[in-house]
């Protein structure tokens, strides 16, 4: 209409002319039409601001967030906006969350080693940093071959606090994990005290390796494992293996050698810790989790020594 409006005298007799050509289109409609193009609405500028912030939050976040982790991040920003509105505009936008895939099982027993004892007992509630770790491996395919990657999480915090990626998994990748986690919590100051924590792990020929018990013995920490292929027992520590494999190795794959994955494998554990939101903690990062605790213990010593 815009383009033949000055050649038949205006709008109106356009309109009347298609309405003739059952084409019925009120010239009000255009003028309407019109004028929300000269100034859009106030929703249609909110819409284009928020999916600027929606896809900013999605990209910086290894393009795994869902409406519901997008709406926590937005609102930690202090960007007041209601879930089904990041839900709407996600779908505009064509993004969706990662979605997890099935397991694959890489623990194999060794039936002649002598096992310790299950002290966790599916229960991963700890009180505190520092009193339950549990730890497990998983592989990555690479065009050099297979890689091994081995984590260590606090069950307090879910945060990863030791992890090591190697070709080999011989008991040295498990130790090395272990000892990240022993330096890390070190380097923070927030060592351990010797008898309160417990290391969990399954059944692996790594975890009921006598270099590994006798490390942990030096080292003061109790040793647990549970049941062979039984994931509710390390439960925890599966379910983090699968948000690496869903948020990192799958997405970003194919993989070509051990130092791309470590690389990588480094970035995503800090920002896993550092940034990404956890539900189970009250949908903040695992690292802020940990400094709120300490936060208020200290307060709490302070009272009490008053």
């Amino acid at each position: 209409m815009d383009e033949h409006k000055d050649r038949f005298g205006g709008v109106e007799p356009i309109c009347r002319v298609l309405t003739d050509h059952d084409c019925k289109i009120a010239p009000s409609t255009y003028y309407a039409h019109h004028k929300r193009r000269a100034a859009p609405s106030a929703r249609t500028v909110r819409d284009a601001e928020l999916k600027t912030l929606i896809t900013q939050a999605y990209e910086a976040n290894y393009r795994v967030y869902g409406a519901r982790k997008i709406w926590r991040h937005l609102n930690r920003q202090n960007v007041l906006v209601a879930r089904c509105t990041v839900e709407r505009l996600m779908r505009d936008l064509g993004i969706t969350g990662a979605v997890r895939g099935k397991k694959v099982i890489t623990t194999i027993p060794d039936a002649s080693a002598q096992r310790a004892p299950d002290l966790v007992d599916r229960d991963f509630v700890a009180p505190a940093p520092n009193r339950c770790w549990v730890a497990d491996f998983t592989h990555v395919a690479t065009f050099a071959g297979v890689v091994y990657v081995a984590f260590v999480v606090d069950t307090f915090s879910r945060r990863i606090v030791g992890w090591s990626a190697a070709t080999s998994k011989e008991t040295r990748l498990v130790l090395d994990a272990l000892e990240m986690a022993l330096w890390q919590r070190d380097r923070d100051q927030h060592t351990y005290e010797k008898g309160e924590l417990i290391h969990h792990s399954d059944a692996g020929s790594q975890y009921t390796s006598f270099a590994l018990a006798e490390h942990l013995d030096r080292a003061g920490i109790a040793a647990s494992i549970g049941s062979v292929g039984d994931a509710y027992d390390n439960s925890l520590m599966e379910s983090t293996i699968g948000l690496f494999k869903t948020e990192l190795i799958k997405p970003r794959r194919p993989w070509k050698t051990l130092s791309e994955v470590e690389l990588a494998t480094a970035e995503w554990v800090d920002w896993y810790c550092h940034r990404r939101l956890h539900g189970e903690i009250g949908h903040i990062p695992p690292a802020e989790y940990e400094t709120n605790y300490y936060s208020e213990t200290a307060k709490h010593q302070v009272t009490v020594k008053i």
